[in-house]
Parts: C-alpha cells; sequence; structure tokens
C-alpha cells in the first residue's frame, strides 16, 4: 500500500518538475534548476578532486586544476563570459585583485579567467567552509576563509596569507561591498580589508569589474541565456603608501570601478529590445 502511494507521489513530483522545466512560462522551478545545475556539478567535482587535494594541501595550483572541470557549466547554463585586458592578470607577481559582488555566479566568471592568472587565492567567508563537499576541498585548494564576525581574526588570517601571497607570487582575489550588490547603477561601499592588505605587502591593487547579470531577474523567475563581461583595469600601485593612505586609496579605486561598471552597464543594457524583462524594471 505504502508503496503505491510513495511511486505515485514521486511520479507526480516528477511529472510537475519536467512540466515546469519545458513550460515556455516562467517559473521558480526553471530558475531555481540553472543554480542547482551550476551547485550539484561543483559539488560532484570536488567530491571527486578531493582525494587528489589531500596529497597536497592549500596548493593554489588545486584550485587551477579544478576549475578548468568545473567552468564547463557555464555551457549548460547558458553563460559566456568575455574577458577584456586580461593582460594585467598573466605577470607573475603578487597582487589583491578587487571584484564587484553581484551573485554566486560571480565565483563562475572567476573560474573562466582562472588560467591567465594561473596562481589566485580566492578569499571566502567562513560559512562557505561548512558547505561540503565543495567546503574542504576548496580549503585544500589554496581558497581562504575568514569569519567576517570577527575582524581581528579575519585580518590575522589575511595577514598570513599575505605573506604566502609574496613569496609564491600569488593573487588574492577579493569582494571589497562585503556583500552581494543587485543594483544595477552603482557599488556599494567598499570596506578597507583588501586595501589594507595591499598597502601592508606593498603590492599593487588590480580592480576587476564585470557587468551586470541582465539576463538575471529573481523577482520574475528568469534566468535567460546571456553574457558578462569582466573587465580588467590598470594595477593601482600601492608602493610607498602607508596604512594613512588606505582610506583614500579605497575611495580612488572605488570611483574607478564604479565609473567603469556604469559603462559596462550601459554597454550591456543598451543592446537588449526595449521589453526586456529586466530586474531594474520591478
Amino acid at each position: 500500500m505504502w508503496d503505491k502511494i510513495v511511486y505515485i507521489f514521486i511520479i507526480t513530483v516528477a511529472t510537475y518538475i519536467l512540466k515546469q522545466l519545458f513550460s515556455e512560462t516562467p517559473n521558480n522551478v526553471k530558475f531555481q534548476s540553472k543554480f542547482l545545475v551550476f551547485y550539484i556539478w561543483t559539488s560532484i567535482i570536488a567530491l571527486l578532486l578531493l582525494p587528489f587535494f589531500v596529497f597536497n594541501p592549500k596548493n593554489v595550483k588545486n584550485s587551477l586544476f579544478g576549475v578548468q572541470i568545473i567552468k564547463h557549466v557555464t555551457k549548460l547554463i547558458e553563460v559566456k563570459w568575455h574577458l577584456r585586458n586580461g593582460k594585467v592578470l598573466v605577470e607573475d607577481r603578487g597582487a589583491v585583485i578587487v571584484s564587484n559582488h553581484q551573485s554566486s555566479l560571480d565565483i563562475l566568471g572567476l573560474f573562466n579567467i582562472w588560467h591567465v592568472a594561473v596562481k589566485i587565492a580566492a578569499v571566502a567567508r567562513k560559512e562557505l567552509f561548512y558547505v561540503m563537499p565543495f567546503g574542504l576541498s576548496a580549503y585544500l585548494a589554496g581558497v581562504v576563509f575568514i569569519d567576517r564576525n570577527n575582524s581581528k581574526d579575519a585580518y590575522r588570517t589575511l595577514k598570513a596569507t599575505s605573506e604566502v601571497m609574496i613569496k609564491n607570487k600569488t593573487k588574492l582575489w577579493l569582494f571589497p561591498e562585503g556583500t552581494r550588490n543587485k543594483d544595477f547603477t552603482k557599488l556599494l561601499p567598499f570596506k578597507k580589508g583588501a586595501f589594507n592588505i595591499a598597502v601592508a605587502a606593498q603590492v599593487p591593487i588590480i580592480p576587476v569589474v564585470i557587468s551586470p547579470y541582465y539576463f538575471i531577474n529573481s523577482k520574475k523567475y528568469i534566468f535567460n541565456k546571456g553574457h558578462a563581461i569582466i573587465q580588467c583595469l590598470e594595477p593601482v600601485p600601492t608602493e610607498g603608501l602607508t596604512m594613512e593612505d588606505v582610506p583614500e586609496l579605497k575611495d580612488r579605486v572605488q570611483e574607478i570601478m564604479e565609473r567603469a561598471y556604469k559603462e559596462l552597464s550601459k554597454e550591456v543594457l543598451s543592446a537588449l529590445p526595449p521589453n526586456y524583462p529586466l530586474a531594474t524594471q520591478d
């Protein structure tokens, strides 16, 4: 009796999901499925690579190997990434990369350009470490997890990481906005952490700006095929600067990135049809 009920329930749910997936009308099932494909694929690859990372823990080259596999999920969710001025990432030296933060897709954009910089250590919030198996695999691949609720502990972690950055000529990737920003018109105020690290280590800051994800509208459950431009700006030197210069440096970099973000936003949005369902129109 119960086995029949379970069977009917599974068939009913499966039928509903398939109907929603193949529906021409936007719906939450279709919308979430694209993110789910990304998360599941990432978790599977992380689990498969975990045993290999154990033999060479905390090596950023582990990340390079892993992301070359994970990044192909881009084709399934129909998002294309276009890198501009990538030559600034090529130079073999320590640096702090700062980028705007819009969505969990940002990490997929990073995966698609990782091979250009080669040695990158991404900085992520501590909570992601507990998302298994991705968290443990990412840790063994050189991702730096910090506790945003404990500024002193976060600073100590980043200070130790910056020493490795200089020694191994690794680039740290941080999101100075501190949280996701869904505003197409401006960036959130930057936090000082990334700039403190760059000045303390006397390494350049490389601003990287990702164009708005115009193809995503969470309120209308829309996730269309689309493209994102990853624009690398010219490095900002920090040689000779002190901690007293950090506020001015932070504001200057934000101004540069804000200007580039608005230009990219204008470029991608102006190419869309007038009736395109942008999230900003809600």
